[in-house]
């Protein structure tokens, strides 16, 4: 069983920046490919960006690219989300997501990840 625990969202105004954490417990955690996915009112739960085990491959959403950037550290056992330039539509709860698979492939798809965090609040105000 892995635990996921977010930490580092907060209101920002549009056009700042934030830096999400996830921290997970367990040994296994640098086998794991990571996620972070974003759940504004109202709306489907959509994905974000994504990192492979050894931190060698990534994926972003369109809506990511160019802005956002996943990176992690295995010593810490953390998954980090850089978040720049935001924006009003970027308002949303910010999980982060764990899968399983040992040294597994990059997925987008919620349905590809076991471990879920609590999620962090993201604000950004106009």
């Amino acid at each position: 069983q892995v635990q996921l625990v977010e930490s580092g969202g907060g209101l920002v105004q549009a056009g700042g920046s934030l830096r999400l954490s996830c921290a997970a417990s367990g040994r296994t955690f640098s086998s794991y490919s990571m996620g972070w996915f974003r759940q504004a009112p109202g709306k489907e739960r959509e994905f974000v960006a994504a990192i492979s085990w050894s931190g060698g491959s990534t994926t972003y959403a369109d809506s990511a690219k160019g802005r956002f950037t996943i990176s992690r550290d295995n010593a810490k056992n953390t998954v980090y989300l850089q978040m720049k330039s935001l924006k009003p539509e970027d308002t949303a709860l910010y999980y982060c997501a764990a899968d399983r698979r040992p040294y597994g492939l990059v997925y987008a798809s919620r349905n590809a990840y076991d471990y879920w965090g609590q999620g962090t609040q993201v604000t950004v105000s106009s």
